[in-house]
């Protein structure tokens, strides 16, 4: 004789809660608490967004790039995003978009009559948007450009702005990632400390 027990669904229902609640509480709590407070125990400055201050102030950030009108600083590269953290985005036009070719060969000649060169002279990071649109680093080629034009409006010797430029001038990590780079908003404010 076979007597058929009845099915019982609460034994499947208290693992499985208890599975919920174990991955969410340990992986989806507890993880993040112990990744964020491991990288701001090892990395405090970078887990803050590598914000520079001066004064008690934050007036910017190693990682963003910011725009400079006056003739005493250095350009940064232009900018998709206006230069908001919070609208990242290239241009994202094709190399064949003819409103690309005209904004760059625009740009090339402001540049160029800004700095006094001939417009076949000017880099290409002084006239395209990065990636993500606030790189904050320029290339020591695109910096160089600017040297005299900076020296000039503040009333010093273009050495002494070579001499900051070669203090900042960035290698490539480990000696071989990427190319050698400037930025732009720690070298304008070694700029002001220093003149």
């Amino acid at each position: 004789m076979n007597a058929s027990r009845p099915v019982s669904t609460r034994g499947p229902l208290r693992p499985s809660l208890m599975l919920a609640a174990v991955s969410l509480l340990g992986f989806g709590l507890l993880y993040s608490l112990a990744g964020t407070g491991l990288g701001r125990a090892l990395f405090p400055h970078q887990a803050t967004g590598s914000l520079i201050e001066r004064d008690g102030q934050v007036i910017g950030s190693s990682l963003v790039a910011q725009p400079f009108a006056d003739d005493r600083y250095f350009q940064s590269r232009p900018s998709a995003a206006s230069y908001d953290v919070m609208a990242l985005a290239g241009s994202n036009q094709a190399r064949t978009n003819p409103d690309l070719r005209s904004r760059i060969d625009e740009a090339r000649a402001a540049v160029a009559a800004r700095e006094g060169v001939a417009p076949d002279a000017v880099p290409g990071d002084l006239v395209t948007q990065s990636g993500g649109g606030i790189d904050p680093h320029l290339s020591p080629t695109a910096i160089r450009i600017q040297i005299a034009r900076v020296a000039r409006a503040r009333g010093i010797e273009a050495a002494d702005v070579e001499r900051l430029v070669a203090a900042h001038t960035e290698a490539p990590q480990f000696g071989v990632l990427g190319a050698p780079r400037v930025n732009v908003l720690q070298l304008n404010l070694a700029l002001d400390a220093e003149m």
